[in-house]
């Protein structure tokens, strides 16, 4: 059990609420943030913050400046927010790729700036992000999510090195296809075992989170299950 406080944006989603779950149970001080409505089921003890715009760097900022003050502190930020959308060039629409940088890596580098100061401060401070395997090598139609989710990959190394000696680490992982509801909706003829648990991801994340992670920072970490 460990004595932390968490910081889990895009939190009352499904890979979010596992991460969530995997953080309570392992003893964390858990603080959701979300754009969408808060769920009625969360735990009674989990901090939630609903309709919240992390696109928005004022927004953001207030609202970690109300988790750190409910949580008595910051230890590790969990970068889930972000969005998907497949679309082509030639049939799709310019305002895709801006609306894929604003929920990717907009609300990632608004909530870290904000939350920096705070994870500096802590003994052994943690980003991780959601970065994406498709963002490696994009396939067609996945231009502008994979652009996005590739700043986001930037930021993370560029990062990491900023906050070298700091006692902050910032990693990603690079989930492949997740399973979940809307996957398996989408793509009703694939095989979801061959896919991504959200609970197993959320594992990955949770060490990278701890003090025992201290020797990694700048990864750019694989969870691609069998596909």
């Amino acid at each position: 059990m460990t004595d932390r406080s968490i910081l889990i944006t895009g939190g009352f989603g499904v890979l979010g609420r596992a991460v969530a779950h995997a953080a309570h149970t392992a003893g964390y001080r858990v603080a959701l943030v979300d754009r969408a409505p808060k769920p009625a089921d969360l735990a009674a003890d989990v901090l939630a913050f609903a309709d919240v715009d992390l696109t928005d760097p004022e927004d953001a900022a207030a609202t970690v400046a109300k988790v750190v003050d409910a949580l008595g502190g910051l230890d590790v930020l969990v970068n889930v927010a972000g969005g998907f959308l497949w679309q082509t060039l030639e049939d799709g629409h310019s305002g895709a790729w801006e609306l894929m940088h604003r929920l990717n890596l907009s609300t990632c580098l608004n909530t870290s700036r904000a939350a920096l100061p705070h994870l500096k401060a802590s003994p052994a401070g943690r980003i991780v992000n959601i970065g994406a395997n498709a963002a490696v090598k994009a396939g067609a139609g996945m231009g502008a999510y994979a652009a996005s989710k590739a700043g986001v990959h930037r930021l993370t190394e560029s990062l990491a090195e900023e906050t070298k000696g700091s006692g902050v680490t910032v990693n990603a992982v690079l989930p492949s296809i997740l399973d979940t509801p809307a996957n398996r909706a989408d793509m009703p003829d694939a095989d979801p075992r061959k896919w991504v648990a959200p609970a197993d991801l959320a594992h990955v994340i949770l060490f990278l989170a701890s003090p025992e992670a201290q020797a990694i920072t700048g990864a750019l970490i694989p969870v691609t299950g069998l596909v």
